[in-house]
């Protein structure tokens, strides 16, 4: 295995492992849960429990473009630097969105045409692949731009991809007081399915280092990936 940052896996799920409310992009927690009662009044402990996470972040372009990246106006600078991994879903806006975010902002693209190469910024970086390979990009966060411990908080097809290439080492978990159902809703794991007893070795076997009750019947899980 080639040196990586340590990873931890870190989402707000239902109590049946969804991650989102539904299979529309115009649905999301952030959005909705703050409107639906008896899941707003302890949501806020996420959103505090996040600001205590690794100050590296790995998300997908798909994500953010869902959260408004493309449109909404620059932030202010943060401490956190970010890995995104994306091909389409950011416009040049929301490349410049997260160079204002950023300490560093590293993006992680198959796409030659994609539009952060046509912009400069100081701590834009980004690491182009021909075929995309988690592995390879993590340890080129290592070695070229010094991360040490990432949170990963990216969709569950790419949170598949980690899994099934070994590069979880943690998992903590928010879980929400709902259920949310729904065979196209996107799960804390989505992607490839195993289907023979020869693929059992692609498990996440896990286990449990805490397990905190939080206000208003959410949950925090804390897991170590032990093989």
């Amino acid at each position: 295995m080639k040196d990586r940052p340590v990873t931890t896996l870190f989402m707000l799920m239902s109590v049946d492992g969804k991650i989102s409310p539904g299979a529309s992009d115009s649905l999301d927690v952030d959005k909705d849960f703050p409107s639906i009662e008896g899941l707003r009044e302890g949501l806020d402990q996420y959103y505090d429990i996040e600001q205590t996470t690794d100050l590296w972040s790995f998300n997908t372009g798909r994500v953010q473009e869902k959260m408004g990246a493309n449109e909404k106006p620059f932030p202010d600078k943060t401490p956190v630097s970010f890995a995104i991994l994306d091909n389409t879903h950011l416009n040049e806006h929301g490349v410049r969105y997260f160079c204002a975010r950023s300490r560093e902002f590293v993006l992680i693209t198959t796409n030659r045409d994609h539009p952060a190469f046509r912009i400069r910024e100081p701590n834009l970086h980004i690491i182009f692949q021909e075929e995309t390979d988690l592995e390879d990009a993590l340890h080129e966060l290592k070695e070229r731009y010094g991360c040490e411990r990432l949170t990963v908080q990216s969709g569950g097809t790419v949170n598949g991809l980690f899994l099934r290439n070994k590069l979880f080492d943690h998992v903590d978990l928010v879980v929400a007081p709902v259920l949310i159902g729904g065979r196209d809703t996107s799960t804390l794991i989505d992607g490839t399915s195993l289907v023979s007893e020869r693929e059992l070795n692609a498990l996440g076997v896990l286990r449990l280092e805490d397990c905190s009750v939080l206000k208003g019947s959410y949950l925090r899980l804390r897991y170590k990936v032990i093989s």
